[in-house]
């Protein structure tokens, strides 16, 4: 019998209560700061897209600070509260917890709540709230739009085991040892990642005597439109048309194959549609990130459009051309500093971009296109061992979640 199975045995041997979170502890909403709030000292601060882009399962100091003349209207997680993002792109997003370990309190984003208790660990609950079981329940509490959202007063109804804190306490260790072994794997991933940025980088340079365009100049480049509220266009009717989102496409995908949800065709009437091969952009949340649809589709203004682009661009080349380091660095420098930062249309035409011959492209693509093999292949090498042992970790972490409910 394992650790586990002992404590359990000897402490709950009945089985395990479910409760509400709601009666476990308190749920506390953040106050709003903005793009103009945010500081390069200050007051440590937690918003929503940290959560699900920056942290794991637990932090002990932040990645961005607000203006410390600010603290009277703000609120503050302490040290063991768990920090869950009411917002996100995808569901999955949305409800995901951090563990605040900090030795100090840190100011919290409305698009925030805090939940605080002296009956949970923390990190057993910043664990629990990433288990298939817990996104099964919040899945009906969502309200679904481009930025999905959920409430307070939904996030209290959902039911957590509450095991003795010996329990918790063993689990978050098991669990630990297990993110620590993924967390090895990821820094390995990354250090190839680096090494491929350099090589990247050294085969998108260019001389002085390579031709740089303004991008607009070749390329059309317009904005999204979301038909509003987007809850009344959305069908499940087979005549319906995709509506593409960011959750359409993995984190580090290249291609937008199909889509969860389609619209209207109402809906598509007040939206912008993309053909195969098109480009689409994120302006925000997930920024300035590069996309090349594979399917006709409708887009929201959370994204932008490119097209027409054929007689200067390889699609190919374009693509690592924009995801490169110096135009990622033009576009978020353009951006602005915030705590969301967001392109527009006029941005991204302004921005100059070099312009090799198309022979040129293709070479650099066979050489990329390589590398991305090697690093993003989930049937192969580092990434295959990454990713399965993400499958037997999310495995065990839910088998060691789901408790035999006492009567």
């Amino acid at each position: 019998m394992s650790r586990v199975g002992e404590l359990l045995a000897e402490l709950s041997p009945g089985g395990v209560e479910y409760r509400n979170l709601g009666e476990l502890g308190e749920i506390i909403r953040g106050r709003r700061f903005t793009k103009s709030d945010v500081a390069v000292e200050g007051l440590p601060s937690i918003h929503y897209g940290e959560i699900y882009t920056t942290y794991g399962i637990s932090a002990i100091t932040t990645v961005s600070h607000v203006r410390a003349d600010l603290r009277p209207q703000l609120r503050f997680a302490k040290p063991g509260d768990v920090v869950i993002a009411a917002v996100g792109e995808t569901v999955e997003d949305v409800g995901r917890g951090v563990a605040w370990l900090g030795e100090v309190e840190v100011a919290v984003h409305d698009d925030c709540f805090m939940f605080r208790s002296t009956l949970l660990d923390p990190k057993f609950v910043a664990y629990f709230l990433r288990t298939e079981s817990l996104i099964r329940q919040k899945d009906k509490y969502i309200a679904r739009a481009k930025v999905n959202r959920i409430a307070g007063d939904s996030i209290a109804k959902l039911r957590i085991p509450v095991p003795p804190i010996e329990v918790q306490r063993e689990i978050v260790r098991i669990l630990d040892q297990f993110t620590q072994l993924e967390a090895e794997l990821e820094a390995e991933l990354e250090a190839r990642r680096t090494q491929y940025d350099y090589y990247a980088e050294e085969l998108l340079s260019v001389d002085a005597d390579t031709p740089r365009v303004r991008f607009g100049d070749v390329a059309t480049v317009v904005r999204g439109a979301s038909p509003r509220p987007i809850q009344q266009f959305i069908t499940d009717a087979e005549d319906g048309a995709p509506w593409i989102k960011i959750g359409d496409v993995p984190p580090d995908g290249k291609y937008i194959t199909g889509t969860a949800q389609r619209v209207t065709l109402a809906g598509a009437a007040k939206s912008r549609r993309v053909l195969p091969g098109d480009f689409v952009l994120s302006n925000s949340m997930s920024f300035g990130r590069p996309y090349i649809s594979k399917i006709e589709g409708y887009i929201h203004d959370g994204w932008l459009a490119i097209s027409g682009f054929e007689e200067s661009y390889v699609a190919d080349y374009l693509y690592y051309l924009l995801r490169s380091a110096p135009i990622q660095d033009e576009f978020k420098r353009r951006a602005g500093a915030g705590t969301v930062q967001n392109l527009n249309a006029e941005i991204v035409r302004s921005v100059e971009i070099p312009l090799p011959p198309q022979e040129v492209q293709i070479r650099v693509v066979k050489l990329l296109d390589r590398f991305d093999t090697l690093l993003n292949d989930i049937s192969i090498g580092l990434p295959a061992e990454l990713n399965a042992r993400r499958k037997q970790y999310e495995y065990y972490r839910d088998k060691l979640l789901a408790f035999r409910e006492a009567e």
